[in-house]
């Protein structure tokens, strides 16, 4: 007979191999399966089953989530429009043993989609095992054939996808694996190195971890780290005027977005920084009206310092933006304002400032339209284009209309461009049917850079968007190309983590793409690891396709 704790260690030792029991089985089910080796007959490429893998020529669709046991498999790339309207040529596949293909059957009715009761013999082994953006939830089966030369479905018609080949002893255990629906990733984009086409950019490496991160020197007085402004390079110097979410200490990390900073950085190699000088303060004070009402404090929350250099004038120019702050209502960050400062030191040296305000370049009125919403004007860049000079600007959390104002709003971030004969001003929205500028990216472009590459092409590089916080966007830095600064190209964008080790969660604000000759340039940017209240910055290196470039530049001439 046991004793009270004997049994007691008794119960605690069977609860503890039953758990460990359960632990094998789900790492075992979430180990990636073993590929089979095969050739396709056909003329198709393959892909490897992966993050951003391009699933279809002849389209934008990339896996965005795959089940683990599907990791490192090969696939194949099925023509999208043949197989959607079931004009294809039958795959042929040659394999050197018995195998299980890994099929995957989209969860919509219809005849562009192949349908799970076409399938003859098929095993169900993963529920939603993949996530492809723009399409619907994917199943994933597998079916049996024996070594040699295999057509595989020849009756089948409607879209589907090859996922992988196994070997025919691999143990495929049924389990749903819950991922989401491609359709919240729509419209589908452009994935650079991940499409049909060349990449203009390669990514060739970075820094493995964050360049500033909390308990560096120059963070002390900041609580939730960085978020966009701009990087320059003067000589052999980086410049960086970040936006720093100070905070307060003791006070909650939701106040990090209200009382921020405007910082100058320095470093010799973009890796290792020193913080300079602090350029300007917000108050960090609430709102007492819902409106945008004089009696708010204007510049309660300032971000998103671009400093630009003036030729004509000697001086270095800044441009920022000061917001005023609710409390209560979303986006807490409302009626923003462009100020421009001036250095009071002349020359390219003079970028440390200190800087004199000059006043209010844009701010709402008369000539804003509803799609700014309650935050526009949310950014500005300037840049040249032939004898003018044009700038980017920004609004979010639109109003369908005048009636909504000042609190019903709805979601967007878009951009468009206001005109000037001189980076002084006066700025003018255009309002020539252009606005907001949406072949970039339908509703979500944020703090563009402009910048020109070495034939003329604009680029603009900028933030693709969160995916996360209820959002389902890139989640990477995104760039747009211009033959002429007006209009811009479908965005594409710029999947760093496959050379660098992904240490963020959710991607932010690029703030630079600097040109260090040899076709190399340099992007510092901003992101966020959700596990820390303190957001770092982040810095990779991209290699410029010339060839790539000049044939960019033609087809927007054609256009």
């Amino acid at each position: 007979m046991f004793s009270k704790n004997t049994k007691h260690n008794f119960k605690l030792k069977a609860a503890f191999l039953m758990l460990l029991t359960v632990c094998v089985q789900v790492s075992a089910q979430n180990t990636a399966w073993k590929a089979a080796s095969f050739e396709v007959v056909n003329t198709y490429k393959t892909f490897q089953t992966a993050q951003y893998a391009h699933v279809f020529s002849g389209s934008k669709h990339n896996i965005v989530r795959l089940a683990p046991e599907l990791q490192g498999l090969k696939g194949i790339e099925l023509p999208l429009d043949t197989y959607k309207n079931g004009t294809n040529t039958a795959l042929q596949l040659k394999f050197k043993e018995s195998v299980q293909l890994l099929i995957g059957i989209f969860q919509e009715s219809g005849s562009e989609y192949l349908q799970s009761n076409k399938l003859q013999k098929a095993k169900l082994v993963l529920e939603n095992g993949v996530t492809i953006t723009g399409l619907p939830p994917v199943n994933v089966y597998a079916i049996s054939f024996a070594k040699g030369t295999q057509t595989i479905l020849p009756d089948a018609k409607g879209l589907y996808a090859i996922l992988g080949v196994v070997k025919s002893n691999q143990k495929l255990e049924f389990r749903n694996a819950a991922l989401p629906d491609g359709k919240l990733w729509n419209p589908a984009f452009i994935v650079e190195g991940f499409s049909d086409e060349k990449p203009l950019f390669e990514i060739i490496g970075g820094e493995n971890k964050p360049v500033v991160d909390e308990g560096m020197p120059g963070t002390e007085e900041n609580q939730g780290g960085f978020e966009g402004g701009r990087v320059v390079k003067v000589g052999d110097t980086y410049h960086m005027f970040p936006t720093e979410r100070a905070g307060e200490k003791g006070v909650d990390y939701y106040y990090d977005r209200v009382k921020t900073k405007i910082g100058h950085w320095t470093s010799k190699d973009a890796i290792h920084w020193k913080r300079e000088a602090t350029i300007y303060q917000a108050s960090g004070t609430y709102a007492v009206t819902e409106d945008d009402n004089p009696m708010n404090d204007r510049r309660a929350a300032i971000w998103s310092y671009m400093p630009v250099f003036n030729e004509k004038a000697n001086k270095w120019y800044g441009y920022y933006l000061a917001y005023t702050v609710s409390k209560e209502i979303e986006p807490n960050h409302s009626f923003g304002r462009i100020w421009r400062c001036e250095s009071t030191v002349d020359g390219i040296n003079g970028i440390g400032g200190p800087y004199k305000d000059m006043g209010i370049i844009m701010e709402p009125g008369l000539d804003s339209k509803p799609w700014e919403g309650r935050q526009g004007v949310a950014s500005f860049f300037p840049y040249q284009a032939g004898d003018k000079w044009l700038g980017f600007y920004s609004g979010a959390y639109p109003f369908d209309s005048w009636a909504d104002y000042p609190k019903k709003s709805g979601k967007g971030w878009f951009v468009a461009l206001a005109e000037s004969n001189s980076l002084e001003g006066p700025w003018k929205r255009m309002n020539k049917g252009i606005e907001p500028i949406q072949s970039i990216h339908p509703f979500f472009v944020e703090n563009p850079i402009v910048s020109q590459l070495p034939n003329g092409l604009y680029i603009a590089i900028f933030d693709g968007g969160p995916d996360g916080w209820g959002h389902h966007l890139p989640n990477m830095i995104g760039y747009s190309l211009s033959k002429d600064g007006y209009q811009w190209s479908e965005a594409r964008y710029l999947p760093i983590e496959t050379k660098v080790n992904k240490w963020w969660d959710i991607m932010r604000t690029p703030l630079c793409l600097i040109p260090e000759g040899n076709d190399i340039y340099t992007i510092v940017y901003a992101a966020i690891d959700l596990k820390k209240r303190f957001h770092p910055m982040g810095m990779v290196k991209v290699k410029l396709n010339k060839d790539v470039m000049q044939s960019r530049l033609e087809e927007l001439k054609k256009e």
